[in-house]
């Protein structure tokens, strides 16, 4: 039985609410969550000013850089999402045909350690750092088009070494977890 139709107010309503809860929902998630089309969404967010996901993640990626001590904005793999420094930090990539290899459309390792690796340097507060030792585990392979979410967290801190676990997620299931030893060197 199809569910009864929202009327519009309410409908832009609460979807003015789920994106400010959920920055990072698509439209197809709208679509399926309001039961109308993609289209509608769409009109939806035109009509409330609403900008489309890519524009609302590079807003929220462009606070998140401006504390980033260790890395340039275009060393970091993927958009910065959420940062606090020497805590925790989560990042975002979409993978494309290009990352895959052509056969099997499964992205090539050094993709995902360049994202997991990057997201670990960005969240420990450091001018100069460097990977000192790199622990990391495969879990499955993520195939072109798959969004990657990485978690970053800084487990200890001992003198100038940062021990920092990285988790990788498609879907919510664990695709990589990392653990590195960062070496923070001083600037001469």
């Amino acid at each position: 039985m199809p569910k009864k139709r929202i009327p519009k107010k309410i409908r832009q309503t609460e979807l003015l609410e789920k994106i400010e809860n959920e920055p990072f929902v698509t439209d197809e998630e709208l679509s399926e969550h309001f039961h109308v089309s993609i289209q509608t969404i769409r009109l939806d967010r035109l009509e409330l000013g609403i900008p489309e996901l890519r524009q609302r993640i590079k807003k929220v990626a462009q606070k998140n850089y401006s504390k980033v001590t260790s890395l340039g904005e275009a060393e970091i793999i993927g958009e910065l999402i959420d940062l606090n420094l020497n805590e925790n930090a989560i990042s975002m990539l979409e993978t494309t045909e290009e990352m895959a290899f052509k056969r099997t459309s499964v992205v090539r390792g050094h993709h995902i350690f360049s994202m997991a690796e990057s997201l670990a340097m960005a969240v420990i507060n450091a001018r100069v750092a460097l990977t000192g030792v790199a622990n990391m585990k495969y879990k499955t392979p993520v195939k072109a088009l798959e969004k990657l979410i990485a978690k970053a967290e800084v487990a200890k801190i001992r003198g100038n070494k940062y021990f920092v676990h990285v988790k990788i997620y498609v879907k919510q299931e664990q695709v990589f977890r990392g653990k590195f030893i960062l070496v923070s060197i001083e600037e001469e």
